[in-house]
């Protein structure tokens, strides 16, 4: 299989490239600098997917068989709300047309922000435990509408273009040995803790690999969301207890039990077969070397 992977010198994207890489696909990176080292069965492109011309160049040209869409701001705070806003719908713009011009399908990164509640200003509770790909979707932040745009965008690329896109709406993403969701933790008292919008919830890069390759290989019609999450909460005591601790109140409708993640991840393991393989308990403190060709 030939791959276009944006955003390949960050945090998942490299991840993403090294995989396929490893497993013998032909594999196009794409990031705004190349990276210091080469790749076997990996080429770079130096490439602004902000702007169409670049865009559509770095996926038309290859002529890919898909498309992994990683490039954009990855949260708020990194840059202002609207450069964060407009930068991240312009270049899901730009690359699922382009991927739609080439036939190729498309998984890209969107985000369990476009909930409302990782960025509210106002911390609040989701309307169901669990929260399940259906739950209503409410940003106040330029990051979260991002992607709830850019969801909205590869609808408008599917009826167009008859691809196939998956959104996978991944937790806080955490790298082997490198684990920032876990700092705290032994400290961490619920009488006292600052609300979390996303519930104590993260996910393992190398799950975010593993439900990308699962979704490509997957034979899904038109476009599909997918919670990528593990299967806990971060801080080791039962999600429930601590929701209702630090916010007050649990919403009236509430089936979790123990350290279950506030997030479903049913929907991906019935459609795709996918299912977390990494908890922080084993994560945090493992030893994974990060792909190569970032070391300069």
């Amino acid at each position: 299989m030939e791959l276009v992977v944006t955003g390949a010198t960050g945090g998942a994207g490299s991840w993403i490239v090294d995989h396929f890489a490893n497993d013998g696909h032909e594999v196009v990176g794409v990031d705004l600098e190349r990276p210091p080292r080469e790749r076997e069965n990996a080429t770079f492109l130096a490439a602004d997917l902000a702007e169409q011309g670049q865009a559509w160049e770095a996926v038309l040209d290859p002529d890919p068989d898909a498309v992994v869409h990683f490039a954009g701001i990855p949260r708020m705070g990194l840059a202002p709300g609207t450069e964060t806003f407009v930068t991240n719908v312009a270049t899901a713009y730009h690359v699922f047309e382009a991927a739609g011009r080439a036939g190729a399908d498309v998984v890209w990164a969107s985000s369990e922000s476009l909930y409302g509640m990782p960025f509210a200003a106002e911390p609040f509770l989701p309307d169901y435990l669990p929260i399940d790909e259906s739950h209503p979707q409410r940003p106040e932040d330029g990051y979260g509408a991002s992607k709830l745009v850019g969801e909205e965008l590869a609808r408008k690329t599917v009826r167009k273009h008859g691809i196939s896109i998956a959104s996978i709406r991944p937790s806080w993403i955490q790298y082997p040995g490198e684990y920032r969701a876990t700092d705290g933790r032994s400290a961490f008292d619920p009488e006292t803790a600052e609300p979390s919008g996303n519930f104590w919830s993260y996910v393992d890069v190398r799950d975010v690999v593993s439900i990308v390759d699962a979704a490509l290989e997957a034979d899904i019609d038109g476009h599909e969301p997918y919670h990528a999450m593990a299967a806990d909460n971060y801080l080791g005591r039962p999600t429930a207890d601590v929701i209702e601790a630090v916010f007050g109140a649990l919403p009236d409708e509430c089936d979790i039990e123990g350290e279950e993640s506030a997030f479903s991840t049913a929907k991906a393991r019935t459609e795709l077969g996918w299912q977390p393989d990494h908890t922080w308990r084993h994560a945090e403190n493992e030893t994974v070397e990060p792909p190569a060709f970032l070391d300069g």
